[in-house]
């Protein structure tokens, strides 16, 4: 038993359950299929019934999963060796036959607002030799792809040639090979697993875990602090200092993969949604076609400011999508000082020596600090001119409305979760293309041919040197050519009870696998 204290009253007694765990998660969980869309908070919850061929390590390293080892036996050709004794949920064996089936649905899956298609874009085919032998070909020379495979969780053949992304939100198809049972799912509010006993692998000491969503930052810190979760995610940064001064409490940390970036529309050439003059007449051109408006744009904003003032230790300043210390960093792509007068001169240059008015769309509920962020954008843009209004919305109203290109210019993440930089090449910078599986995230419609190419020929060369260099070169590209706006990126914050420890991961998922006693 355990008394809280906070401020001068004393809570009643909370009981410590060893078995049972409940984790507040920041994010909205919008679909029980694994396979549906491309989102941390989905995928971290599917990672607890479902499992991949190669699983990531908390610093995003390439691990055993269900394949237990892995070579290129070809320039084109991966062979996999699967673990042998795994069963699905429900007592079926795990073959290679359940790979290959999953292979096939991920990029045919409706609707998805964010396809997983891309972790496959260089596979050509699956050949299933033995129930626990496979080979994946690839389109040429792939050394990435022990990086892109622990995106899929593996569903069974059964399942991935039927299943539709409502019988996995009913719970009808979620039978997976994890470490838990699920139990039930209600959107919007809650999901819960039990342990499975079964597993192939390490013994959970969970019996019963519950995600419970808590978009709300206060209302996430006052559950932790009540008893009511035993850990939080997307630690409220104005709480950390409070929290890291609590005996009661523990704080997890790592530095993150994700970073936060603005895109404006480049699916118009002519009259842009909430883009008009200063009396409110459309502008006949679309102004971010012009590379100076943009470089304008990016110029203006202060971004050691919104490191200091807005993120307040959960986010560093940036001008890319890397970390220090990880595959694709450019030591000397770094933050610059605004600079307002420079930023006036260019939009005079493009046209607009007094500006114009724009619509800054962002979530209010989905990354650290979203919509604050956005409303300090808006005050440096509107100092050089550019008068912006920042409309707000809850991540799932947002989502479909960026993935149709109704805003002018939006405010959004991308991890990378493969822990190297050409993810975000591929997945939000290159041109978007269903047939090449490429710009899945490419919510702004940016293309650059050069740039396409580019990522193209570093995906299939053989010098790891060179290969290294073109990345960075691609990253400079896309940065110097504002395929993107960066702003922060993140630093990943877990609290939970003092008697508790978790496994920062640099992906950010939360995980209850990452929760053990202290002692």
């Amino acid at each position: 038993m355990r008394c809280l204290l906070i401020g001068a009253v004393l809570l009643i007694p909370v009981p410590l359950t060893a078995q049972n765990l409940t984790i507040g998660y920041g994010g909205a969980i919008t679909s029980a299929d694994p396979h549906y869309y491309n989102a941390v908070p989905n995928q971290a919850v599917a990672r607890h019934v479902f499992e991949s061929l190669i699983e990531r390590s908390p610093t995003a390293q390439p691990q055993p999963g269900l394949a237990e080892s892995w070579q290129r036996i070809s320039e084109t050709v991966w062979e996999f060796k699967l673990r042998d004794g795994v069963h699905w949920h429900d007592g079926a064996p795990f073959v290679a036959e359940d790979v290959a089936a999953t292979y096939a649905r991920v990029p045919n899956v409706p609707n998805s607002p964010s396809s997983l298609a891309g972790y496959l874009r260089m596979v050509n085919r699956v050949e299933v030799v033995d129930a626990h032998t496979l080979r994946v070909h690839t389109n040429g020379f792939y050394p990435n792809l022990p990086n892109d495979l622990p995106g899929i969780c593996i569903v069974p053949r059964r399942i991935a040639e039927t299943a539709t992304t409502e019988d996995f939100n009913a719970g009808r198809t979620m039978i997976g090979t994890g470490p838990y049972r699920f139990v039930s799912y209600v959107p919007k509010d809650s999901v819960v697993f039990e342990r499975n006993d079964a597993y192939w692998g390490e013994r959970q000491p969970w019996q019963r875990v519950t995600i419970r969503e808590i978009p709300n930052a206060a209302t996430r810190t006052a559950a932790l602090l009540s008893g009511d979760v035993d850990m939080i995610d997307q630690v409220p940064s104005a709480d950390l200092e409070r929290l890291g001064q609590d005996q009661r409490i523990r704080l997890n940390r790592i530095q993150g993969l994700r970073l936060l970036y603005l895109q404006p529309d480049f699916s118009r050439s002519g009259e842009v949604p909430s883009v008009t003059d200063n009396d409110g007449k459309p502008l006949a051109r679309n102004p971010f076609l012009d590379l100076r408006v943009r470089r304008a744009l990016s110029m203006a904003i202060d971004r050691n400011a919104l490191e200091r003032r807005v993120m307040e230790g959960v986010g560093q300043a940036t001008m890319q999508w890397m970390p220090e210390g990880t595959y694709g960093y450019v030591a000397d792509l770094q933050a610059q000082p605004a600079d307002a007068d420079g930023a006036r001169r260019l939009l005079a240059e493009a046209g607009f020596p007094n500006g114009f008015r724009v619509t800054l769309s962002t979530p209010n509920d989905r990354y650290p600090n979203d919509s604050k962020l956005a409303q300090a954008v808006a005050q440096m843009w509107t100092r050089v001119g550019v008068r912006t209004q920042v409309d707000t919305l809850p991540w799932s109203t947002f989502v479909p409305r960026v993935n149709r290109q109704e805003f002018a210019i939006h405010l959004l993440g991308w991890g990378s979760t493969t822990g190297e930089g050409t993810n975000f090449l591929t997945n939000v910078v290159n041109t978007f293309s269903t047939e090449r599986r490429t710009g899945i995230a490419n919510a702004g419609r940016y293309s650059n041919d050069a740039l396409d190419a580019l990522t193209r020929r570093l995906s299939s060369e053989q010098d790891e040197a060179r290969r290294l260099s073109m990345v960075q070169e691609a990253t400079r590209m896309a940065i110097d050519d504002v395929a993107v706006i960066p702003l922060q990126r993140i630093i990943n914050y877990w609290a939970t009870r003092h008697a508790l420890r978790y496994t920062a991961r640099m992906d950010e998922m939360t995980q209850a696998m990452g929760v053990r006693p202290a002692e």
